[in-house]
């Protein structure tokens, strides 16, 4: 069993790894600011360390004694990172390519980024991507995570850093945050929740690949069992979903129609993205994942029994 450091610990994805990383007997230390004041995650076997990821010196003393470090922390989302690009080339970017150093420094055996599995490939006229694909972002969310992971090329050719960046590609589940404005799946059953009418980015003809939180869990545990071979991985079911087949999939699960509002789709937002998975799957196997209904089913019936 490894010393694992999950920096975002108190975040969707980050709250959901750590908690799966200390149930299968990995000592987990989850870094984060908790400013809500609560923890996300739920095992008391996760040892919390609060601390600034924009501060050198918190994360030093946070990689100090980690064997794997897995980077689920952000500070921007696609839409604040739009709206200030500036802000997510100083602190998301800048932060993240410190931590590399201070891993570097640390003796950290490998490193696990949570790229993005969408925004990375940027608008092309394919409708799958593979990991060779090119990486053509257009969104500063997108530039920074390519980015981030050039870095991760340098300091493995500089330093021999180990590290694997997973491009996931649009999760979703319980303990997703919907006050982030990132997600139509947990965004649309919080406002059904709450009585307000569902928002429809676009025509409702944009597609996304979706994969619940506890399949991409269980493939990154797979990952932690038994390095892997590559240095990028896309992370999705391989299939995609247009925006009007979620909203028809909610209405199934919720067992009624609601009122849906339109929103202008931003001009970086891409089209179509389904993730070509194969890589991951010759490599681990196949995965029994969640249908989307089923996946989005529990989703609605942890949401409102909680």
């Amino acid at each position: 069993m490894a010393r694992c450091l999950v920096i975002g610990a108190n975040g969707f994805l980050g709250s959901r790894l750590a908690d799966a990383l200390a149930r299968t007997g990995h000592e987990v230390t989850g870094f984060d600011r908790y400013s809500r004041r609560i923890r996300a995650f739920e095992s008391p076997d996760v040892v919390p360390l609060r601390g600034d990821f924009l501060d050198p010196r918190d994360v030093a003393a946070a990689v100090s004694g980690a064997e794997y470090v897995f980077h689920f922390l952000s500070t921007t989302t696609p839409a604040s990172a739009d709206r200030e690009p500036t802000v997510d080339l100083r602190t998301n970017v800048s932060a993240s390519v410190e931590l590399l150093s201070l891993c570097v420094t640390a003796g950290v055996r490998r490193v696990f980024f949570a790229s993005s599995g969408g925004a990375i490939y940027g608008p092309q006229p394919r409708r799958t991507f593979a990991e060779d694909a090119p990486a053509l972002p257009v969104s500063p969310y997108g530039i920074g995570k390519l980015t981030i992971e050039r870095y991760l090329d340098y300091y493995a050719t500089t330093a021999g850093l180990d590290s694997v960046a997973l491009r996931i590609s649009n999760p979703y589940g319980p303990r997703a945050t919907p006050a982030k404005g990132q997600g139509i799946i947990p965004i649309t059953l919080d406002r059904l929740r709450r009585g307000e009418p569902a928002v429809q980015v676009g025509d409702g003809s944009m597609i996304r690949d979706y994969i619940h939180v506890d399949d991409l869990v269980a493939r990154i545990l797979r990952m932690v069992e038994r390095a892997p071979r590559h240095r990028a991985y896309n992370l999705g079911s391989g299939r995609g979903h247009s925006v009007a087949e979620v909203l028809a999939a909610i209405r199934a699960v919720v067992g009624r129609d609601f009122e849906i509002v339109r929103a202008p789709q931003p001009a970086t937002f891409v089209d179509h993205v389904v993730l070509d998975v194969a890589r991951f799957r010759d490599e681990y196997g196949p995965a029994r994942d969640l249908s989307l209904i089923e996946g989005i089913a529990d989703t609605w019936t942890r949401m409102t029994t909680r």
